[in-house]
């Protein structure tokens, strides 16, 4: 699986970082892109990467600031002949994205050639989706900005090839039988595939925040997270100013990987007046400041692999 980073700019857009959006590829799980949020121009950025709309099955937008959804129209549109036709999508959002489609599709006289549904989320809500459990918190921003908690299913465990051949079962066909079934018939004598499994392997945590300034609901969403993609509008200066525009500053991101035993924090929605290299300069005060605390800055096209 991977994250790639479609626009990691604030508010407006710059020369060298578009506005919000982020993809999650799915593969090998699912052969299908995931995005979250669409910020003007989203779909121009696509064409400078390998992601097919086609593939695109669904999209998450946070919250209703233009940065954040003003490409979607556009993007569901192309879609239409970019190989989305009879491709069923479904767009979760906050109250008020229905109309917002409806309207712009409706007055552009803009017509979809595959099933679009589209659900408008509230706080607390939960989600199954091909196996992965998709958990929808409250954030604070002024407006109402959603998160997303992806729960991925646990991959089972790898065979125990050892304790096969104890019981003079060889290396063969009869080892899909074990990964496949629960239990297996060898040689007239039946046995439980699970006793010859390691232990399954826990599925990935994978959180997706919109626009935020501190708040409870944040921890429900961090809570032992892989991957934790979150807004730091403010890299350095006055904390408290951060929170004034409902939004967060570094600290509070470093204090919430900390306690909610985040594994990697990957850091979009830098503020616009930060040019690369200050990017850069300033990403090496918070490694030094904070050791133990892994995280990277965005960048517009980067690509993060989750194993």
């Amino acid at each position: 699986m991977e994250i790639i980073f479609l626009g990691t700019s604030a508010g407006l857009p710059t020369k060298e970082r578009n506005t919000q959006a982020t993809v999650l590829s799915l593969e090998p799980l699912l052969n299908e892109f995931w995005l979250f949020d669409a910020g003007e121009a989203v779909q121009h950025q696509i064409l400078q990467t390998r992601i097919k709309l086609g593939k695109l099955r669904r999209v998450f937008i946070t919250h209703m600031h233009g940065d954040h959804l003003f490409g979607l129209p556009g993007l569901l549109s192309s879609r239409s002949f970019q190989g989305g036709e009879n491709k069923p999508l479904t767009l979760y959002g906050p109250a008020g994205i229905k109309a917002f489609i409806e309207t712009t599709l409706k007055l552009s006289e803009s017509r979809l050639n595959y099933p679009l549904e589209i659900v408008e989320v509230e706080d607390a809500a939960v989600f199954k989706e091909d196996d992965i459990t998709i958990k929808v918190h409250l954030l604070a921003h002024g407006i109402p900005s959603y998160g997303y908690r992806l729960e991925l299913p646990a991959s089972q465990g790898r065979l125990l090839q050892d304790k096969l051949e104890k019981e003079g079962i060889m290396p063969g066909p009869i080892y899909r039988d074990f990964k496949m079934h629960d239990t297996v018939e060898y040689e007239g004598k039946v046995y439980r595939a699970q006793d010859y499994r390691a232990e399954a392997v826990p599925g990935k945590i994978l959180t997706f925040f919109g626009d935020t300034m501190p708040n409870s609901n944040e921890d429900l969403l961090a809570e032992q997270a892989d991957v934790m993609v979150h807004e730091s509008t403010y890299l350095e200066g006055d904390h408290l100013l951060s929170h004034q525009y409902h939004h967060s500053h570094i600290a509070d991101v470093v204090s919430l990987a900390e306690r909610s035993q985040v594994k990697l924090t990957l850091i979009n929605h830098v503020s616009n007046r930060y040019h690369q290299q200050d990017v850069t300069a300033l990403s090496e005060v918070i490694r030094a400041e904070h050791p133990d605390f892994n995280f990277r800055i965005a960048h517009d096209f980067m690509t993060v692999k989750i194993d």
